[in-house]
Formats: structure tokens, sequence, C-alpha cells
């Protein structure tokens, strides 16, 4: 009986991250379409793996590892992009492949999937409850900046006129999306975060007509993609991050059925 519970809560905790994770990543995901910046996530992605390899030979939460060695990862990048004339996409896939030659310097071999494909079979009510809240935070920030961020896109000398800190607000908005990939590398590990923001997005615009609907949209495929991979992962034998990626990007496909054009 008690085995029953442990399972059943370990359930309600993985779905509630799986939605909590999966929202907010559709959710910004459709800011990043639009800045057509969703493949910078994957690049993210394997900066994460270092981190990861560690907390999982180290045995400490794999989200602290990623967002440790995001960071660390951005501030190099900017860094080089300072001292040398080298282009930022140059330097960025310099430092993104050495981070994955890193990682599988300390990746136990029982952590390669997980670290590849996500794990979030065994989860405390400390990650979770972390977890939503700070999902819930990312979320809150990326609606405020939400509408600025679209007209700094579409012209910076407007957002300027308007006096829109443009420097201030692009930096946060890249640390939502470095904070959101430590949280979707859980879920769907280091290979596809890229995926995990792009494809809810690329889903809604197939069936939006108008900004709310696009964004919301968005934010309900990611949801209920994570939940149904989730849910399919616990009746099969698909890794978590497989499944969560299918499910969407099935999602995708159905969308272009009713695709309006826009």
């Amino acid at each position: 009986m008690n085995t029953d519970i442990l399972l059943l809560n370990s359930t309600y905790s993985t779905l509630l991250i799986g939605a909590a994770v999966g929202s907010v990543a559709g959710y910004i995901g459709s800011l990043m379409v639009t800045k057509r910046m969703t493949l910078t996530a994957g690049a993210l992605g394997h900066l994460t793996l270092p981190g990861v390899a560690l907390a999982l030979r180290y045995h400490f939460d794999v989200s602290i590892g990623a967002i440790l060695f995001l960071i660390a990862g951005i501030t190099l990048i900017w860094l080089l992009e300072k001292r040398t004339d080298t282009p930022i996409e140059a330097l960025t896939a310099i430092v993104f492949t050495s981070s994955v030659a890193i990682a599988f310097l300390f990746l136990p071999d029982q952590g390669t999937e997980t670290a590849l494909l996500g794990n979030i079979s065994q989860i405390s009510l400390f990650t979770t409850i972390l977890t939503c809240l700070a999902s819930g935070l990312i979320f809150i920030i990326s609606r405020y900046i939400y509408k600025n961020m679209i007209l700094i896109s579409l012209s910076k000398e407007i957002a300027q006129a308007k006096n829109i800190p443009v420097a201030r607000y692009n930096f946060i908005y890249l640390v939502c999306i470095a904070l959101m990939i430590a949280l979707g590398v859980r879920i769907v590990g280091g290979l596809m975060t890229a995926a995990l923001v792009a494809i809810p997005a690329s889903t809604s615009r197939n069936m939006s007509t108008n900004l709310f609907q696009y964004t919301y949209l968005s934010l309900a495929c990611g949801g209920f993609s994570c939940i149904t991979g989730i849910l399919l992962t616990q009746l099969t034998t698909i890794p978590v991050g497989s499944a969560i990626i299918l499910t969407s990007s099935l999602l995708f496909i159905v969308s272009l059925i009713f695709k309006r054009g826009v």
C-alpha cells in the first residue's frame, strides 16, 4: 500500500513538473520563434551537459548543475566576443561542442540516457515545488517583457525612441531562456531543448489568427505535450524526452490540417 502511495505521489510530481515546464517553455518559445532564436536553445542545452554530468556523478540536482554551466558558458562566450574578432556564432559552436566533449569525461555510464534524453522518474516534493515556482516566475517575467521584446525585434530604433531600455530587456530575456533551459534539461535532456520551445510555438502558429491565441496556444501545446509524453513513458519503455518530443511533433503534424496561413 505504501509503495502504491509513493508511486501515486511520484506520478503527480512528474505530471506537475511536466505541465509547469512544458507550458512555460511553449510560452517563451513563442517569443523565440518570432525572434528566430530557437536554435539558441539547442546550443544552450549542450552547454548544460557538463553540469548535468557532474550532478549525476555527485548526486545533486541536475538543474543546479545545468544553470551553473549555462552561466559559465554564456559568460565565456561574452568575454571571447569582447576580446576577439571571432563571430559569436563561431564562438557559440566552439563552446557548446567543447561542453559536450567535457561532459563525456564525467558522465557515468548509467547516466548517459538521463543526460541526453531526460529522466523525471524520481522527483522529490521539494524539487517539484521549486520547479513549479521557478516556472511560474519565468512566466510572469516573460509575460511582462513580451510586448516590448516584440517591438525590439521589429525595430530597435522605435523601441529606443519610446525609452525602452533595450539592453536591459535583452538581458532579462536571455536570463529567462537560460533558466527555462536549465529546467527543461530535467525532462528532455540536453539534446532536445530546442524542440521543447520550438515545436509548441510552431504548432500554435499554424492554428492562430492573433498574438493572444499564438502565445497561449503555445503554452497549452507545450503543457499538453509534456503531460501526454510523461503518461506515454509510464505505459511504455520510451524515454521521457523522446516521448514528449514525439508527442509534440505529432501535434504539429495534426496542426498542419488546421493551418490558417499566418
